[in-house]
């Protein structure tokens, strides 16, 4: 897929989680059925990319075995296949492989692992920083300098995958995951630093939980998930401004409209 001219609006990744315990929807696309429909829907609201995931990867989630994953993603990825461009969020070499083959042309890995399984296929894939694990990561965030560090390790892991063979490789900072607000708000503010080393970036702050914390009233209270839209909104404008190729977000009509004002009046 190519990286949009700069004349063009930034992409949009819709996210279609196929799981019953993901912070924002959880359960609400478990079945299979509905997952597809949600995914039609977000394909006529203008998504780019659809990333079918079947395991949360928020705070303290319970793992899932491949078996399930595979039940969970593979019959909707097919269901989809050529009708949009597919990508498949998952951190398993099994369920890659599987939802390549059904029809998916980009792996989304939190892991920023599975390069192998992208050259193998000559599909698209994008490293992810993550700290730790899913019952680690918000536990105790620490960094020296987290833009560098984040920086430093996704360029690593990006040029092992170019010298694998994988040409469409793509970079995202990982915001939420393992980082306090304060390092997600720098991460944020260093997009178009992050973009400058030559590869595509994706950025993540769709619903996430530090919106809730920034976008806090006067009196304290933490947004809860579904108040925090506006702030989704204005993260991903200023991700997008800032150089980022692509977003990744539930609610894709609000966002495709953002993206299309960022590529219109700011490309």
């Amino acid at each position: 897929m190519p990286v949009p001219e700069p004349s063009e609006r930034p992409l949009v990744m819709g996210i279609l989680n196929v799981t019953p315990d993901s912070f924002y929807d959880g359960g609400e696309f478990f079945e299979i059925e509905r997952a597809v429909e949600r995914g039609m829907e977000m394909i006529a609201e203008g998504a780019d990319v659809v990333d079918v995931g079947g395991e949360s990867s928020r705070p303290f989630a319970t793992e899932v075995d491949a078996e399930e994953e595979l039940r969970r993603v593979v019959p909707v990825v097919e269901a989809l296949a050529g009708a949009v461009r597919l990508s498949v969020d998952t951190t398993k070499e099994r369920v890659a492989e599987a939802a390549v083959g059904a029809g998916a042309t980009l792996v989304n890995d939190v892991s920023a692992t599975l390069w192998p399984v992208a050259a193998r296929h000559g599909v698209g894939w994008v490293a992810m920083h993550r700290s730790g694990d899913p019952a680690t990561m918000q536990l105790d965030p620490h960094y020296d300098d987290v833009v560098a560090e984040v920086t430093a390790m996704l360029l690593e892991r990006a040029g092992r995958a170019r010298e694998a063979g994988v040409d469409e490789v793509w970079i995202d900072p990982g915001i939420g995951f393992g980082k306090t607000v304060e390092h997600n708000l720098a991460l944020l503010g260093s997009v178009g630093e992050l973009a400058g080393h030559g590869f595509p970036v994706l950025i993540g702050t769709s619903r996430t939980g530090f919106l809730g914390t920034v976008g806090a009233g006067p009196d304290g209270r933490v947004l809860p998930v579904t108040e925090r839209l506006p702030g989704s909104l204005a993260t991903a404008t200023l991700a997008m401004h800032g150089g980022a190729h692509m977003v990744r977000v539930h609610d894709v009509a609000a966002t495709v409209q953002a993206a299309g004002l960022v590529g219109g009046r700011w490309g």
